[in-house]
């Protein structure tokens, strides 16, 4: 009788636990990185053929359901989210499809990432032009957010691009270039996939080269004239990154620079070019997991920075390991604390008076974990009609730790909101991939065309096909 009780209640258990897996089977949850917004997604779909995607819009639009597209998911702001749509995880359409060595170009299904293609470029001598510091993102991904990276002679990633094939809302393969339907090419790239799968891209690539790193202390209010001075007017001066202190005993005021000069001699690159890995990990990566926690560790991790960039003067490096870190060491998982980043864009003549503001700002904000600011170059471009370089600008990428509670996301949002106000204060905008802290009227001041790309996206997909939860915050 024992067994046979306990058979029926094995019997049940199995069937409920089964239900339940077949339950989360049919209703997966998504998430981005931030791990903020999971999502119950209607379907995740994972395909390596044009032809595949082609029929999942099909039948998308024919069930009339709603489409999402991801990468990488570094996106913080539910770019790649929609609840109860299809969710395309587009990283096994990954294949590099032609190299043009003499002309440079490259042309790269969307999936594949930075370093797939550096890997594929490296051994003929060539280059990005432009992409993120770190290698792991895919190329769709870094188009639909447009990014821009350390390079100070090429700029926003869409100056780069030569042409792209797009799948549209109706199921159509289109070629988008500046002649070929130019509109969608302004709004396609930086679009946060709202207006079709970027399928594949033509990149125009450089050569690698050899650089010699050289870096400099200095106090914040000498940036601005330095950077024009020791930098923009320098041609052999290709790269440059700076870091501002968000330690106590140097808040928002000592700096520290690092410019990648044209080696002299550009022989030796040969000695330079093979492809690194991340090696030095645990000693950063304890020393930020500090930082985190109280201000002694902020003021070692700063020291830490210092010591560690200053060592790098004269060391040679080809440029495409300089654009190859993958920041293995900012890995971070807590079950109850995330890391948001947020990115600023500042003209480059109000950099000193901008930080004197934000300072004011943040110096009461006892409960706001800031981490981190790198400060990068960005040229005024309008390429992209939701291009967020305005003017010549300084972007200033901030990593932020914070709890996942609601209390804590609503303590970030008050502190971000004041953060967006004194960059818009200062003629300046933010960058858009993260989360959707900013109100509806700080976007349409940080990005005067939107309500023109807005209504592309009502002409070119009137049925909202493609959407995700940055259109539902922000779209008119």
């Amino acid at each position: 009788m024992k067994r046979f009780i306990f058979a029926i209640l094995y019997s049940i258990l199995f069937g409920l636990s089964l239900h339940a897996f077949h339950f989360k089977l049919n209703h997966p949850i998504a998430e981005d990185i931030s791990r903020l917004m999971p999502v119950k997604m209607k379907a995740i779909k994972a395909e390596d053929d044009e032809g595949a995607l082609q029929k999942i819009v099909l039948k998308a639009r024919k069930d009339d359901d709603p489409i999402s597209i991801a990468g990488m998911q570094h996106s913080q702001g539910g770019q790649t989210l929609y609840p109860n749509g299809i969710l395309i995880d587009m990283k096994n359409y990954d294949e590099i499809l032609d190299l043009n060595v003499s002309r440079k170009r490259i042309t790269v299904q969307s999936g594949a990432t930075w370093a797939d293609v550096q890997e594929y470029i490296n051994p003929y001598g060539l280059s990005l032009k432009v992409s993120q510091s770190q290698n792991i993102f895919t190329i769709g991904g870094s188009l639909s957010v447009n990014v821009h990276g350390r390079d100070i002679r090429h700029h926003a990633l869409i100056e780069t691009v030569e042409s792209f094939r797009l799948l549209d809302a109706k199921g159509q393969i289109l070629t988008v270039s500046r002649e070929e339907n130019p509109e969608l090419f302004s709004a396609v790239i930086g679009g946060y996939g709202l207006f079709g799968i970027i399928l594949d891209v033509t990149l125009h690539l450089t050569d690698d080269e050899l650089y010699q790193i050289k870096t400099k202390s200095l106090h914040y209010d000498e940036y601005t004239s330095y950077f024009k001075q020791e930098v923009l007017q320098k041609n052999e001066v290709k790269m440059h990154l700076a870091r501002i202190s968000v330690a106590p005993g140097s808040y928002l005021d000592e700096m520290y620079v690092t410019d990648y000069y044209m080696a002299k001699n550009q022989t030796r690159l040969a000695d330079y070019d093979f492809l690194k890995r991340e090696t030095i990990v645990a000693l950063p990566k304890f020393f930020l997991g500090l930082s985190r926690y109280n201000d002694w560790g902020k003021e070692r991790f700063w020291n830490i920075q210092e010591s560690y960039t200053a060592k790098l003067d004269g060391t040679m490096i080809s440029r495409n390991n300089a654009m190859r870190s993958d920041s293995a060491f900012m890995d971070y998982s807590n079950p109850s604390k995330t890391e948001v980043l947020q990115e600023y864009f500042v003209p480059v003549d109000q950099f000193a008076d901008y930080i004197d503001d934000l300072r004011n700002v943040l110096s009461n904000e006892k409960d706001f974990n800031l981490l981190n600011i790198t400060i990068r170059y960005v040229e005024k471009n309008d390429d992209s009609l939701m291009s967020y370089a305005k003017d010549d600008m300084f972007a200033l990428v901030m990593l932020i730790n914070q709890g996942t509670d609601d209390e804590s996301k609503r303590n970030t949002e008050r502190v971000i909101r004041s953060m967006i106000d004194v960059a818009l204060a200062h003629s300046g905008s933010y960058y858009l991939p993260y989360y959707g802290y900013p109100t509806k009227a700080q976007l349409y001041e940080a990005y005067p065309h939107a309500e023109e790309f807005f209504h592309l996206k009502k002409k070119y997909d009137p049925d909202n096909r493609f959407l995700n939860l940055f259109y539902k915050e922000y779209h008119p």
